[in-house]
């Protein structure tokens, strides 16, 4: 009979952006497939459903902080779990794999995959809610993580030591994966086109990721008249606390120093345009797509030295690393890379090896379809 893993996650158009690769290889390798999901988020379950993936909707809201409901979210979880009892259950993201690890070992389920994007956001910045809320997660945490037959999935060191030193989870236990993978076989178009440089921020459009510092960079470098394009690309999240408003982003348009232009599908497309890539994200950041796409493009990086976002590139190789919330020091390492052709391209060829080397999507899945064989 087909083993049937059971991927939870908060948001469906997350796992379609950043999963769907490791979802498919399992279906392809003839495992039973369903998808539990808090919200839409813009995806379409007809996606799923044509390529014979099940998809059920979970009581599970990203941005809740109501006791009752979170309870309620565990309880239909473990529901869902006892009534389906897969072989394996794959938890993506905080709430899923915290509540879903509650609910796995109380519905008994053979096999626990906790999926990590990041827990930086949490340990990385000096504030009193920040140790409130550990205090608070600590005992979901040890408990969710606690499943005999279980493997964590993180992207970066920081977070293993984190979960070493925190929860005194046993190393075997955790398994160090460089992100969500990338297609490489997409990104061809690997020379530079455009005769203006152009720096592209492509991310959610969050306060954390550094928006404003990149809006800010970018003033700076145009009073120094250094000829060069900036690109803003990406969505508001009003999800999200620290998401921009409608307000935020009319005044960044309206400095003109950014040129906004939304979500973009065709990342390939837009990387193959632009000359440098640039995250200066303090978010507590996995591994970032953006940074692995970078690297694929064969496009330099200009990111913060923070957790996960070091771990995207080789300092000084494929990219520069500037302190997180230094716009000035941004602006000044965009501009190095901006005024040296030579060196942006000697750092974008050594990002598409580093991408053939550790970031390949094929890569990312036969990991993935080894660890749910041996946990089987």
């Amino acid at each position: 009979m087909k083993k049937t893993i059971f991927f939870l996650v908060n948001n469906l158009s997350f796992l379609k952006s950043h999963r769907i690769n490791v979802v498919l290889e399992a279906k392809k390798k003839d495992f039973k497939v369903i998808v539990g999901y808090g919200e839409l988020g813009g995806a379409s379950i007809s996606f799923f459903l044509k390529r014979g993936v099940d998809c059920f909707p979970i009581s599970l809201q990203r941005n809740s902080k109501n006791p009752f409901k979170e309870l309620w979210s565990i309880f239909t979880i473990w529901q869902t779990f006892y009534k389906l009892n897969p072989d394996i259950v794959h938890l993506i993201t905080i709430k899923p794999y915290l509540y879903g690890g509650i609910a796995a070992r109380l519905a008994k389920i053979p096999c626990v995959v906790s999926s990590i994007a990041g827990l930086g956001i949490l340990f990385n910045q000096n504030k009193l809610w920040n140790l409130c809320f550990q205090i608070i997660l600590y005992p979901l945490f040890k408990f969710a993580f606690n499943h005999p037959n279980q493997k964590v999935i993180v992207q970066n060191q920081n977070d293993r030591k984190i979960l070493m030193n925190w929860v005194n989870l046993d190393k075997k236990k955790i398994l160090l994966l460089p992100g969500s993978g990338v297609d490489l076989s997409k990104y061809t178009k690997l020379k530079e086109l455009n005769k203006i440089v152009t720096v592209c921020f492509a991310s959610r459009l969050l306060r954390d990721k550094g928006v404003f510092d990149f809006a800010y960079a970018a003033k700076l470098i145009q009073k120094r008249k250094i000829k060069a394009k900036f690109l803003l690309a990406g969505n508001l999240d009003p999800g999200n606390p620290t998401s921009l408003s409608f307000k935020d982003l009319n005044q960044i348009k309206n400095e003109k120093a950014v040129e906004v232009i939304g979500f973009q599908k065709d990342i390939p497309s837009l990387y193959a345009k632009s000359h440098i890539i640039c995250l200066p994200s303090f978010y507590g950041e996995g591994l970032p797509k953006a940074l692995i796409e970078a690297a694929a493009a064969g496009r330099a990086v200009v990111t913060t030295d923070t957790p996960g976002c070091r771990d995207a590139i080789i300092p000084n190789k494929t990219g520069l690393l500037v302190p997180a919330k230094d716009p000035q020091k941004l602006a000044k390492a965009l501009i190095s890379l901006i005024t040296n052709h030579k060196e942006r391209i000697i750092m974008g060829k050594a990002g598409r090896k580093l991408a053939e080397k550790k970031f390949s999507i094929h890569k990312i899945n036969k990991s993935h379809l080894k660890l749910y064989k041996e946990l089987i």
